[in-house]
């Protein structure tokens, strides 16, 4: 089966394509709450929606059969009605009790939850049939899902993002700048109000496909996944919508490949490509980071070596147990760090063996020593730092002092020709 066939085949293209809207609404929503640092209002609201699936069960019960196409209508009703009024009661919380978000949100979570747990154990005997249907929303089942959800889905990605597209503008300033907002006579209640009510409305929807428990997840990891990638509001949005419909697509695919149930895989997906953006993300990647960091070390290894061969004389030739002295390291690391400046052509060996600096590697071996006094000078001058102290922090900031901060440096301090301590600073381009 190709993926063209989930797209088409009859049996499978409901639940994928609902499954990748869901995931798109839930992705931008779940994207505006992590900007607000509220992340985990979506996990209380979505077990605050669970008394109000059970409580329209009983109610149902009285008017309608399990299977009757108003049945789902009712069940949602009330789980949106009690995610709404899980958000008032956090709200309420926070603002008249002065109880802290965090305390607020599993204070509500908990409560909620519980309510759910006690009329659900009273209906699993009372009304067997409407407690099977009202199951499917713990742990969501979007096998079953029709083309009927694939409108509803549709509907409700198309509201999330023309409310995201036409409130942009007003949307960044609730977000990031709401003092801002203020001073310039804008009412930001109306904009986060429109936020919470598609919150509250993905949350409803989509603890169809993932359920009650999982729906959480569905709104934070594609925003986590997109976060490792940038910093830009626009450019999150659009990364975290693409990141939750790769996750409904490789969802369902997956839970067909290994006989799955869909709503935990898509989920798991959802995981595994947080986990994989915060581990390969070229800026932000764990991985990289860690690569950038053990270039860093190794280029300021070779830079110590080479003011090391510098500092005992040009025309003095150093052995390896000379440079190790003080320059503390293996032996192997060593060795490693010497073929790399010989390969520079920084570095060569006499004819005893012995170690000398190149034309080119006193020319460098010079301008470390320049930038090294250059800052010695500025935190003793400009700073006001005493001279004994000024030294370790000078061998840290000679390897990240760029060109334009040398010229800088250089022009502040009148183009000093000796440091702190009355040695010359060396003069000339280096570069």
């Amino acid at each position: 089966m190709t993926i063209l066939d989930f797209f088409i085949d009859p049996l499978y293209r409901s639940p994928v394509i609902g499954s990748m809207l869901m995931c798109l609404s839930s992705a931008l929503v779940g994207t505006l709450m992590v900007v607000k640092r509220r992340s985990l209002v979506g996990e209380a609201l979505s077990h605050a929606a669970y008394p109000g699936v059970i409580l329209s069960v009983i109610v149902g019960a009285l008017f309608l059969s399990p299977n009757h196409p108003l049945a789902i209508l009712v069940v949602l009703a009330g789980a949106f009605l009690f995610s709404y009024l899980g958000l008032e009661v956090i709200e309420k919380l926070r603002r008249v009790f002065r109880i802290h978000l965090d305390a607020a949100l599993c204070l509500t979570l908990s409560v909620f939850l519980g309510i759910g747990v006690v009329f659900a154990s009273r209906i699993q005997f009372t009304h067997p049939l409407w407690y099977q249907q009202a199951q499917v929303f713990i742990y969501g089942q979007a096998a079953t899902m029709n083309d009927t959800h694939i409108l509803i889905y549709g509907f409700l990605s198309l509201l999330v993002a023309a409310f995201i597209l036409y409130r942009f503008r007003e949307i960044e300033l609730a977000l990031f700048d709401a003092p801002y907002a203020q001073s310039r006579g804008l009412s930001m209640d109306r904009v986060i109000r429109g936020i919470f009510f598609l919150l509250i409305l993905s949350i409803v929807v989509g603890i169809r496909s993932v359920g009650v428990i999982l729906i959480s997840g569905m709104l934070l990891a594609p925003a986590a996944a997109a976060r490792a990638f940038t910093d830009r509001f626009s450019h999150l949005l659009v990364l975290a919508g693409l990141f939750g419909v790769l996750s409904g697509l490789g969802g369902n695919y997956l839970s067909l490949r290994l006989a799955y149930p869909t709503g935990p895989m898509i989920l798991l997906v959802a995981v595994a490509l947080s986990l994989l953006s915060l581990l390969l993300a070229p800026q932000k990647g764990a991985i990289p980071r860690l690569i950038r960091s053990s270039r860093f070390r190794r280029r300021c290894q070779l830079e110590n070596i080479l003011k090391t061969l510098w500092k005992g004389g040009i025309d003095t030739p150093l052995s390896i147990e000379g440079i190790l002295k003080w320059n503390p390291m293996g032996r192997l690391p060593m060795q490693h760090a010497l073929f790399t400046l010989k390969r520079e052509g920084w570095i060569f060996k006499n004819g005893e063996g012995k170690l000398l600096l190149t034309s080119d590697g006193i020319k460098r071996a010079e301008h470390l020593i320049r930038l090294h006094r250059l800052w010695e000078l500025y935190l003793v001058s400009c700073l006001k730092v005493d001279e004994e102290r000024v030294h370790h922090s000078a061998e840290e900031m000679e390897h990240i002092i760029t060109p334009d901060l040398e010229d800088r440096l250089s022009a502040l301090l009148n183009h000093p020709k000796r440091d702190p301590h009355q040695k010359p600073i060396p003069q000339g381009e280096y570069r």
